[in-house]
């Protein structure tokens, strides 16, 4: 289980009461047995003269470790006018450096982008790519008492943020001035610092940097053999590069190393480092620190219990709140769900209202139009009457009726006339005119 902070302040507070009583007791610090790295681990040798500040490897970088995009899009070269150092999210920068043709610090001519000078007195660009150099014996790893930082066989410096109490102590304990912290995140910041790529380095694959580069100033492999090749282009070309391999024994040595055309100061690079290592610099003071033997168990059980019962406690609270939290919330949301019932209901009573007002509004409209339909034809009826009395009066004061039956009458008598002088015409005749 990772410490916290807070544990491990009560902790030293601790061991400095407790160093009072067994001052005599010498703990050995670091060893002053110097390393030389792992066996076939990698590096990248950065060809300084070769780089034209295309910040290709920025855009890499970002894009390997899901990065955000940045303020300044990769193709703007106008942040190059300042110098930068790396942040939580640049973890690799190039740097531009100017320098006077005729100036008394001598530009050796190169093969790559950078001319040389031509004592003109014109400014010669020079670029320089800044990153995590992942020393063989790191002194942030020397520095972590929790041992977040490891150096991995494979020659990168890795970090467990899982382990990391946030201390700081690998950000002054680097003399290159790289790892940085997520100030910003206030729940799990994290040291940030370049990992040369180490999965894709498991991969068989090149680390992203060197990969994109497009002049080839970057080259990914065994650290003995870029040593190699780094001293074979300073003899081939001697006029070109500063006799010396910057990295090579700087602090112990580095898995990042360097070639210049110039003075590695002028190139933004530390010349007072030396080449001894960081904990061999450390172990002669780390061994005259007096530390508690006998009571180290004790004390240290003591505050665990303490942090442990702290921690018990902080969770009950913890508890507390969120069982209070959720009960006032459930409360809450009662009460919401009350008033919205209401609010429903009400909304419901004025509906029911309205669509029965508008039942009966139509209602009413219906029984006025049957009335108004009603009173029509009673007065057409009405109208029709009176029309045929006054037809009837005007026929020889003989009711169309009667006088209809008087001429059917007339008519019959008519017929039966006839018929009686069919008849005597019929009797008068002899049977042959019968025939």
């Amino acid at each position: 289980m990772a410490i916290t902070r807070r544990q491990f302040l009560g902790w030293i507070g601790g061991a400095a009461a407790g160093s009072t009583t067994l001052a005599g007791t010498v703990a050995h610090g670091a060893s002053n047995k110097e390393f030389k790295g792992y066996p076939g681990s990698f590096g990248v040798l950065h060809d300084t003269t070769k780089c034209i500040g295309c910040r290709k490897c920025e855009q890499a970088c970002s894009e390997v470790n899901a990065m955000p995009a940045p303020a300044h899009p990769f193709d703007d070269l106008s942040v190059l006018e300042k110098e930068r150092r790396t942040t939580v999210t640049e973890h690799t920068v190039v740097n531009k450096f100017e320098k006077t043709g005729n100036d008394k610090s001598e530009i050796k001519k190169t093969d790559g982008s950078n001319a040389g000078a031509d004592n003109s007195g014109k400014n010669i660009a020079l670029y320089a790519k800044k990153q995590c150099n992942h020393c063989l014996e790191p002194a942030c790893a020397s520095a972590c008492f929790v041992k977040a930082f490891q150096k991995d066989k494979t020659g990168a410096v890795t970090y467990d943020a899982s382990l990391c109490v946030g201390c700081r102590y690998c950000m002054v304990a680097c003399p290159f001035n790289i790892p940085t912290y997520e100030y910003d995140e206030p729940l799990t910041p994290r040291v940030m610092k370049c990992t040369m790529c180490l999965p894709l380095i498991k991969e068989g694959k090149l680390p992203g940097c060197v990969k994109i580069c497009p002049r080839e100033a970057l080259v990914f492999g065994e650290r003995d053999d870029l040593i190699k090749q780094a001293r074979m282009r300073i003899e081939k070309y001697p006029d070109q590069y500063v006799d010396h391999i910057y990295g090579e024994h700087e602090m112990g040595g580095t898995s990042w190393l360097y070639l210049s055309s110039v003075p590695f100061s002028e190139i933004g690079m530390r010349e007072d480092l030396g080449t001894h290592s960081a904990p061999q610099l450390t172990a002669g003071a780390l061994s005259a620190v007096p530390i508690v033997v006998g009571l180290w168990p004790v004390l240290l059980t003591g505050v665990y219990a303490i942090s442990k019962r702290k921690d018990k406690i902080a969770k009950e609270e913890q508890e507390a709140a969120v069982t209070r939290t959720q009960e006032e919330a459930d409360e809450l949301m009662a009460k919401k769900l009350d008033e919205l019932k209401k609010k429903m209901a009400k909304e419901k009573e004025t509906a029911i209202k309205t669509e029965v007002k508008k039942a009966l509004d139509e209602a009413a409209r219906a029984a006025k139009a049957i009335e108004e339909a009603k009173a029509a034809d009673e007065a057409e009826a009405a109208k029709t009457s009176e029309t045929a009395e006054l037809s009837g009066t005007a026929g020889d004061d003989v009711p169309q009726p009667v006088a209809a039956g008087v001429a059917s009458q007339k008519s019959d008598d008519v017929f039966d006339d006839q018929d009686e002088e069919a008849s005597d015409a019929s009797d008068s005749l002899s049977p042959e005119e019968e025939k």
